[in-house]
Formats: C-alpha cells, structure tokens, sequence
C-alpha cells in the first residue's frame, strides 16, 4: 500500500513566496515615490525686476497658474505645479546678458537738469551719474526690486534714508540721494571708479574685504559695463 507524501514542501515554498512578496512591497512604494514626476522648472530673469543687495543672495519669486488660471506669485515653490522662477537682477548685472554694451542705446537726454545739479552739488560727473542709472535701472524711475531697491539708482530703504531720501521714486530724490552715496564711495576708494562702483553694487564692506572688485560674477559683469558705458556717456559730452 502506498502511503501519500506530505506536502510540506510546496506548503514551505507557498509561505517563502509570500514573506519574499511582503519584504518587496515598501521598496515597491519607494520606487513609486522616487519615480513620482516633479514639477518642471523653467528658469528665466524677470524683466522688470531690478536688485542690488550687499552680498546678499538674490531673491527667487515662483510664478505659476492655479487649475483656475489665476497666475499666482510667490517665495515658495509649489510641490504639485510646473512653475517658472524669476530671479531678479540689476540691469547690467547678468553674466549672460546678451547685451552689445558697447552698442546699446544710451539716454543722453534723460533726467539732464537733475544730473547736472547732483553732479555739481557732489563733484561727480554727469557721465558716471548717468553710467551707473543705466546700469542700474536702464533709466527706469519706478523700478522697483523684490530685495526693495527703488528707484533710478536702486537706493535701499536704509540708504536712502541715510542720504536724506524721503521718497526714491522722485527722481530728483533719488539723483541726490544716489550720487551722494557714489560719492562716498568715490572717496573711501580713492577716486577708483572700478572700486566705487564694485561698492555700489556689492557693499563697501565686500570691496574691503577682497581688497578689490569681489569675484561676484554678477559684480564683475557690473563694474566692466558701467566703465564701458562710462566711456561712452563721455564721448557724448552729457
């Protein structure tokens, strides 16, 4: 007579398959997690932000569209929508500008009378005041950065409050207020143009302490523009 064997095996085997299944399972999830697509990112300059901080790390602004359509902004990035960042810059501060500096239209006419009096009031010349504003702002009086820069010489709240500014969106303010500053840091440099205006877009502080123009791309790109349209307002005789 013929006896059957136990089925232990496949009863073992059955049960191996399903610890082995179970000890899948998280990694499972984990995959399905790391796989889980992220938003698409664009990044791109703002074209009507403008920023100068000292040293300071520039602001990003996330832009992105809600299922309603409304285009919302924000210092946040959205964890479930593509969205672009608008990183704000100064006008002649982006390394990779494309800009023919040497070409670029210039504004001679602009802000003439207001110049001239802060050029004389602080000893400065009327080309470099108008440098450093199309530098700055490309002549834009209502500019405004999401650092809180205002104005045609991008003045912050505390500078301008300590050149006597009371309102920077008023170019004659803003003129004196700016050229003032620019002329102190004339002066702490020794009359080194490259060196004031490094000052003017990184802090004195930074200039100091590199003991010149900081390897700050975006300050390096500043300082050989301004001398570019500094040479340039020149031969116009502004």
């Amino acid at each position: 007579m013929h006896t059957r064997a136990p089925l232990t095996l496949p009863r073992q085997l059955g049960l191996s398959l399903w610890v082995i299944l179970f000890l899948m399972m998280p990694s499972v999830y984990a995959e399905e997690s790391v796989a889980k697509p992220k938003p698409r990112i664009v990044a791109r300059y703002s074209d009507t932000g403008i920023a100068s901080s000292e040293g300071q790390e520039k602001v990003k602004v996330y832009q992105y569209k809600q299922a309603n359509g409304v285009t919302v902004f924000t210092d946040k990035a959205p964890s479930n929508s593509q969205y672009q960042i608008l990183l704000f810059d100064c006008f002649a501060c982006r390394p990779d500008s494309t800009i023919d500096w040497n070409r670029i239209r210039l504004f001679t006419q602009n802000y003439d009378a207001l110049i001239s009096n802060a050029a004389h009031k602080h000893q400065l010349e009327p080309a470099l005041i108008r440098a450093v504003i199309h530098a700055e702002s490309a002549f834009n009086a209502k500019a405004l950065s999401r650092t809180g820069a205002m104005g045609l010489m991008q003045l912050m709240p505390e500078t301008a409050k300590e050149m006597g500014v009371t309102n920077a969106f008023l170019p004659e303010e803003n003129i004196l207020g700016g050229s003032k500053y620019l002329a102190q840091m004339l002066k702490q440099f020794n009359g080194d143009i490259a060196l004031a205006c490094a000052a003017y877009n990184a802090g004195p502080t930074t200039v100091t302490q590199y003991k010149g123009v900081p390897p700050y791309p975006e300050t390096l790109a500043y300082v050989e523009r301004v001398q570019i349209l500094l040479k340039r307002y020149r031969s116009t005789k502004v």
